[in-house]
């Protein structure tokens, strides 16, 4: 089963392109808002597309400002301005999106995304 998933802009291509080509449905927020559209606008839009956000900003790993409880789920890349890890987390990341294939799973959630463990918040 795939899962819906709402790329922030910060998301490196390489990643958007592992997880469509992992049979995912990824919607690419340049492609639906402006690419400098504040934070709640595109969480907002996220939640309208029934999707999983998934960024590279630190603000969505914010506990007090996005409530894993109010969304459909967060995941958010802990890249750290290291882009050579990004191989690692996609494998790491797909990895785990594979065990949990349900879209239900992710609902009230925040997962952040590191090399050598996911963590989940809620």
């Amino acid at each position: 089963m795939s899962l819906r998933l709402f790329a922030d802009h910060c998301v490196p291509t390489s990643i958007v392109q592992a997880l469509r080509e992992s049979e995912h449905e990824v919607f690419a927020l340049r492609h639906h808002i402006p690419v400098n559209s504040p934070d709640p606008q595109v969480i907002d839009t996220a939640q309208q597309f029934e999707s999983i956000l998934i960024s590279l900003n630190g603000d969505f790993s914010d506990l007090v400002a996005y409530p894993p409880n109010n969304y459909r789920g967060i995941i958010s890349i802990q890249l750290r301005n290291h882009p050579e890890i990004i191989p690692s987390l996609i494998v790491r990341l797909l990895g785990f999106l594979v065990s949990h294939p349900e879209i239900e799973y992710y609902a009230g959630k925040l997962l952040l995304v590191e090399v050598h463990r996911i963590r989940i918040r809620q």
